[in-house]
C-alpha cells in the first residue's frame, strides 16, 4: 500500500487490487485495518486509533481512497461523498474520475458515442451479491446510476475510457459498462470473457475533495497501474488524457495539488 498523502486530518492510499476498503472476510486484510496499523505503529499510538472510512472502492479496483483520521475530518468529508449530516464549512460534493478497460472496441460499436452519459435505475441482487440495471420493472428498491464517459483510446479489442461518476452506486461502473455489452477487463461477475490480473481493470484515478479544515480544492491522483500495459500496450501521456476529460467530462483540478502538511491545523 502505498500513501498518497497524509496530514492531520486525512490519510490517502493508493489501494492495491484484491483488498477490501473495510469489513474483510476472516484471514484477508483490509484497507481500513491496514491503516489503523500503519497510523499505530508510524506514531507510536498505544491502544486504537480513529480510521474514518468516508468512501468505498470495491475490492478488485484499484487507486485512490481517502480515509479520515479525526472525527471531524470524517464529518466533514463524509457529507462530500453523500453522507447524511451538516457542517458549518459548505463544501462541494467530492468528485470522482475512474479510468477503466472495457472489453471491444466502442468507436467501432454504433450504439456507442466518442463521449457521452449513462443513466439507468439499478437495484441490489442479495441472492447473486450482485447488482442489476431494471429493465422497465420499475423496482421499489431501484435507484438512478448516472455517469459520464469519454472515449480516450482504443487497441484491437480493447477500449481505454475515462469515466466521470454522477451518482455513487455499488458497482456502479461495472454494471452499466457490461449491461451495454462492454465489462470492464477481468470482471467476470458482469460478464466479461477476459483475464486480467491481479483484479478487474477499473482504476480510480482521480479525486476532488474539500479539505475538512483548511476548506481548499484538493486534487488527488494514482498512477495507473503498471498491469495495465500488459492488456493494452502503452497508455497515452497524462498530459493528453488530461485535456480529453477537461473538454468532455468538465474536469477543472485546482491548479494547487495539495496543502502544505505543516499549516494544517490539528
Amino acid at each position: 500500500m502505498k500513501v498518497l498523502y497524509e496530514d492531520n486530518h486525512l490519510l490517502v492510499v493508493d489501494k492495491p487490487a484484491g483488498m477490501a476498503t473495510m469489513g474483510a472476510r476472516p484471514g484477508s486484510s483490509s484497507v481500513h485495518a491496514w491503516a489503523a496499523d500503519y497510523l499505530k505503529r508510524r506514531y507510536h499510538k498505544p491502544g486504537n486509533v480513529f480510521v474514518g472510512v468516508v468512501h468505498r472502492l470495491d475490492a478488485m479496483s484499484t487507486g485512490v481512497l481517502v480515509l479520515a483520521r479525526t472525527s471531524k475530518a470524517a464529518s466533514r468529508l463524509g457529507i462530500q461523498f453523500g453522507g447524511p449530516g451538516k457542517s458549518k464549512k459548505a463544501s462541494a460534493p467530492a468528485a470522482k474520475l475512474y479510468l477503466a478497460l472495457v472489453e471491444g472496441d466502442l468507436r467501432r460499436d454504433p450504439a456507442w458515442s466518442d463521449s457521452g452519459r449513462l443513466e439507468d435505475a439499478v437495484f441490489k441482487d442479495d441472492a447473486a451479491h450482485r447488482m442489476r440495471v431494471d429493465h422497465g420493472e420499475h423496482r421499489r428498491e431501484s435507484k438512478p446510476a448516472r455517469l459520464r464517459y469519454c472515449v480516450i483510446d482504443s487497441r484491437n479489442t480493447v477500449t481505454l475510457v475515462a469515466v466521470r461518476l454522477l451518482t455513487g452506486r455499488k458497482h456502479q461502473i461495472r454494471l452499466q459498462f457490461a449491461d451495454r455489452g462492454h465489462p470492464i477487463l477481468g470482471d467476470r461477475k458482469y460478464g466479461a470473457r477476459s483475464e486480467f490480473a491481479p483484479g478487474v481493470a477499473l482504476h480510480s484515478w482521480q479525486l476532488l475533495i474539500t479539505h475538512p479544515t483548511q476548506a481548499v480544492p484538493v486534487r488527488l491522483l494514482s498512477p495507473v497501474p503498471a498491469d495495465w500495459q500488459r492488456s493494452f500496450g502503452a497508455l497515452p501521456p497524462e498530459s493528453t488524457i488530461q485535456s480529453r476529460v477537461r473538454h468532455e467530462l468538465d474536469w477543472s483540478p485546482p491548479d494547487d495539488e495539495l496543502p502544505d502538511r505543516s499549516t494544517v491545523d490539528d
